[in-house]
C-alpha cells in the first residue's frame, strides 16, 4: 500500500503544467515524418518549414570566423550590442526613411523570444488579445501559455484578407481587447497590407486603447508592393523582425524589436531574467549581414521564380485557388476539391508523392481544414519536381 501511494505521489511530481497544455506546431511535425522518409532512403521535397534553402550572407558568415578566432564569445548587454542596435536604427533610416532612436531597439532571440518579451511586458493574465487567422500558430499558444486570451479574427478576400478596423472594432465591442498582433506580409498566406489600411488600423486600435503589435519578420521579401514598417505610422506600435528570412539566418536566433520608449526598460528587466542576453555570435553575425544585401536580393529574385512557378504550375495540377502571395514565400491553396481534411491531405502527400507541406488547421483551426500552406524558400529545381509530383499525384486519386 505504501509503495502505491509513493507511485501515485512521483506521478504528481512528472504531471506537466496546464500551461504547458498547447497544441504542436504541426509543421516541425510534418518537418519529422519527412526526416523519417529521407532517413529510409527517400527524396523529399521539402515545402512545409519556412526556412531558405540559401545560407546566412557571406559577410554574416566572415564576421563569424572572426569573432571565433579572437577567441572570446561573452555576455552582451541585454538590450543587444550597442553597435548592432545602431545599425539596426539604420536599415529604418536606409530602408523605410524613418527616424529610430537606437536606445528604442532590443535585440532578441530570434522573432519568438520577442513574441515573449512583448507578451510579458504588455499584457496580464486573462487579457485578451486579437490575432488574425489563418495566422501563426505560436501567437495564439504563447499567449495560452502565459495566460492570455487569443481572440482569433477571421479575415476574408474582400480585404485581401488582411485585419480592417471594422473587425477589430467589433471583437473588441463583444469584450474589451487590450492588444492586436498582425503580420505584414503574413503567414502564411502571403499577403501584405497596404499604406492606408495599415494606417487605419493602428490608428482604430490606438482610439481604443488597443494595443499594437506588428510582426514584419517577412519584411525584404516583397513582391506586389514595398512593405510598410509600423515604426513609422505610430511611436506606440511595438514592432518586431528577424534576421531569420530575409537574411536566411533561421538557426542563428537573432531578431529585434522597436519599442515606445516607457517599454525599453520593463522589456530589459526581462531579457536580463530569462535569457542574460542574445548569443553574441549571432549578433556579431547580424549586424555583419547588413552589409549582405546585394547577396540576399539575389536570393529573393529566386523565391519570386519559385512563386512564378507554383502559381503557374499548380493550377495544371488543379489547385485552382489560392490567396494573393503579395510577399514571405508561402502560397495558401484551396484543397477543398480533393479533401475535406487537409491533415490527412498532406500526409498521404508525403507518404505517396514525397512532397511535404503544411496543413492549413495548423494555421485556422475552424476553415484550415480546406487549406495547405507550400513554402517555396528552396530551389527553383524543387519547385519544378514539387509541381510535377503534385500533378501526378492528383491525377491518381482523382480517378
Amino acid at each position: 500500500m505504501l509503495d502505491a501511494t509513493k507511485t501515485a505521489a512521483a506521478r504528481k511530481l512528472l504531471t506537466a503544467s496546464t500551461r504547458s497544455d498547447v497544441p504542436p506546431f504541426m509543421v516541425m511535425d510534418v518537418m519529422a515524418a519527412a526526416e523519417r522518409i529521407e532517413a529510409a532512403g527517400g527524396h523529399v521535397i521539402h515545402m512545409e518549414v519556412g526556412q531558405p534553402a540559401a545560407s546566412a550572407p557571406r559577410t554574416a558568415l566572415a564576421a563569424a570566423h572572426a569573432a571565433l578566432e579572437q577567441g572570446r564569445i561573452d555576455y552582451t548587454s541585454a538590450l543587444g550590442i550597442p553597435s548592432l542596435r545602431a545599425r539596426i536604427a539604420r536599415h529604418y533610416r536606409e530602408t523605410y526613411r524613418c527616424e529610430v532612436d537606437p536606445d528604442r531597439i532590443v535585440v532578441t532571440t530570434g522573432s519568438s523570444g520577442a513574441f515573449i518579451l512583448s507578451f510579458l511586458a504588455l499584457f496580464e493574465p486573462g487579457d485578451r488579445v486579437a490575432v488574425t487567422v489563418p495566422g501563426y500558430p505560436p501567437y495564439r499558444h504563447i499567449l495560452n501559455a502565459l495566460g492570455c486570451e487569443p481572440v482569433l479574427i477571421e479575415t476574408h478576400s474582400e480585404t485581401r484578407h488582411a485585419l480592417t478596423g471594422e473587425a477589430l472594432l467589433a471583437a473588441h465591442r463583444k469584450a474589451p481587447l487590450k492588444g492586436v498582433l498582425v503580420g505584414s506580409p503574413a503567414n502564411p498566406t502571403g499577403t501584405m497590407m497596404t499604406r492606408e489600411a495599415l494606417t487605419e488600423l493602428i490608428a482604430v486600435a490606438e482610439s481604443e486603447g488597443i494595443r499594437f503589435i506588428s510582426d514584419e519578420i517577412y519584411h525584404g521579401l516583397d513582391y506586389a508592393f514595398p512593405a510598410v514598417t509600423a515604426a513609422e505610422l505610430s511611436p506606440n506600435a511595438v514592432v518586431i523582425n528577424s534576421f531569420s528570412k530575409y537574411f536566411c539566418m533561421t538557426g542563428w536566433r537573432v531578431g529585434w524589436m522597436v519599442l515606445p520608449e516607457p517599454l525599453v526598460r520593463p522589456v530589459e528587466r526581462l531579457q536580463q531574467n530569462l535569457a542574460i542576453s542574445v548569443p553574441t555570435l549571432s549578433q556579431i553575425a547580424a549586424e555583419a549581414a547588413f552589409d549582405g544585401r546585394d547577396e540576399m536580393e539575389a536570393v529573393k529574385r529566386g523565391y519570386e521564380e519559385n512563386r512564378r512557378i507554383l502559381i503557374e504550375g499548380l493550377p495544371r495540377a488543379g489547385l485552382v485557388d489560392f490567396l494573393p502571395a503579395d510577399g514571405a514565400f508561402y502560397l495558401y491553396a484551396d484543397v477543398s476539391k480533393f479533401t475535406a481534411d487537409s491533415f490527412d491531405f498532406t500526409k498521404r502527400m508525403l507518404a505517396e508523392a514525397h512532397v511535404a507541406a503544411t496543413p492549413g488547421t495548423d494555421f485556422d483551426p475552424a476553415r484550415g481544414k480546406h487549406f495547405v500552406r507550400f513554402s517555396y524558400a528552396r530551389s527553383a529545381d524543387d519547385m519544378r519536381e514539387a509541381v510535377r509530383r503534385i500533378t501526378a499525384w492528383l491525377g491518381q486519386i482523382s480517378r
